[in-house]
C-alpha cells in the first residue's frame, strides 16, 4: 500500500522523475503475486491503482543500492540489520505516532487496511515534503 501512495504522492509533487521507489518483503511467502484483495480494494476506492504491483524479496544489497530504505515495523526493521544512516522505520516522519509501527492489517477485517491507509497517506504526506526540501536543497 505505501509503494502505491508514495509513487501517487510523488507524482502529484512533480518529484516522481527524481525518486525512484521500489518495495519488496522480508519473507518470501508472495514473491511475484499482487498485493492482498483487501488492500488491492481499499487503495482503489481511494483512487489509488494498485494493479502493478507484486510482491517480491528484500536483498540486503538493496541497502547500498539505494538512498533509503524504509521498514514498515521494527520486527522488519530487524531483519534489514537495525537502523543505519539509509535504514529507518516508514513512521519515523508521521506526525501522528512517529516510529510506531504500521501494523499488518492482514489477519483484521478491512477496517484495519482503512486505518493503515491512512497512516500511509499521512507519513507519505511527510515524506514526500521531506524530499522535495531535500531534492531542493541539492543535497543528497
Amino acid at each position: 500500500m505505501a509503494h502505491v501512495v508514495l509513487e501517487a504522492r510523488l507524482a502529484e509533487a512533480g518529484l516522481d522523475d527524481r525518486v525512484t521507489v521500489d518495495s519488496s518483503g522480508t519473507g518470501d511467502w508472495h514473491v511475484g503475486r499482487p498485493m492482498d484483495s483487501r488492500a488491492a480494494g481499499t487503495l482503489s476506492a481511494a483512487g489509488y491503482d494498485p494493479s502493478r504491483h507484486r510482491a517480491r524479496q528484500y536483498d540486503a544489497s538493496l541497502a547500498e543500492t539505494y538512498d533509503l530504505v524504509l521498514a514498515m515495523d521494527h520486527d522488519n526493521l530487524a531483519d534489514l540489520g537495525g537502523r543505519s544512516s539509509r535504514v529507518a522505520l516508514f513512521r519515523d516522519l508521521d506526525p501522528v505516532g512517529t516510529g510506531d509501527d504500521v501494523p499488518d492489517p492482514y489477519y483484521g477485517g478491512p477496517d484495519g487496511f482503512a486505518d493503515v491507509l491512512t497512516m500511509v497517506e499521512r507519513a507519505c504526506d511527510a515524506l514526500v515534503t521531506a524530499l522535495g526540501r531535500v531534492l531542493d536543497a541539492g543535497t543528497p
